[in-house]
């Protein structure tokens, strides 16, 4: 029975700890308070979301440079700059554009597995702006958003809004991906920075 209440209290203790302290610091990784609180195009589009998570980083290349990294984003496409081994069938993530994937227009599947059976759509977006990814059905969008800095360089904002769906097994998913996703974002997020950069710094 101790045994019990020990491992109990430690459980609670971990949610709790992850709730009022891991979880928010994950949703806003490197956003400033303005660009948590900012509007974005597609906020009105998932109704009382479960999750909200705006992540931001800079990066020393212009917006249309950075741009080409993300419109090519996606399994058995460039990849997902991130961990590969999970996201990617471990098929290393493109360090190079490719040409292939540099059109994009609206209603163009994004495949987030593999098997290209998971993904969302292209809702809407503005070269070298924004694009803006849902699910058809109101439940989740993904969208990043570049602003060029005054350095030239550009500021990226990514902004993921998630309504779960608590049936079973569903439910099991988005724990996982609520604990997750921080992993992955930030490792992304730090793909196209790496990757744009080096990129730029090898056509000058």
């Amino acid at each position: 029975m101790y045994t019990l209440i020990i491992i109990l209290s430690t459980g609670v203790f971990i949610v709790l700890l992850y709730f009022f302290t891991v979880r928010p610091w994950q949703l806003t990784w490197g956003s400033t308070k303005d660009e948590i609180n900012q509007s974005f195009n597609g906020d009105d589009i998932v109704k009382k979301p479960h999750f909200v998570g705006t992540r931001a980083i800079s990066i020393k290349a212009p917006p249309s440079e950075v741009w080409k990294w993300i419109i090519q984003i996606g399994s058995a496409r460039a990849g997902w700059y991130s961990i590969d081994l999970i996201d990617n069938a471990n098929v290393p993530s493109s360090r190079e554009i490719l040409q292939e994937y540099q059109k994009i227009e609206i209603d163009y599947f994004i495949p987030f597995t593999p098997d290209q059976k998971n993904g969302m759509w292209v809702k809407e977006f503005k070269d070298s702006e924004y694009i803006l990814w849902w699910d058809k059905k109101g439940n989740g969008t993904w969208g990043w958003y570049l602003y060029q800095s005054e350095s030239g360089g550009t500021r990226l904002i990514t902004r993921l809004r998630t309504r779960y769906d608590f049936s079973f097994p569903w439910i099991i998913y988005y724990i996982v991906y609520d604990f997750g996703d921080i992993i992955m974002m930030s490792k992304c997020m730090r793909g196209i920075k790496e990757r744009a950069e080096f990129n730029l710094r090898g056509t000058k």
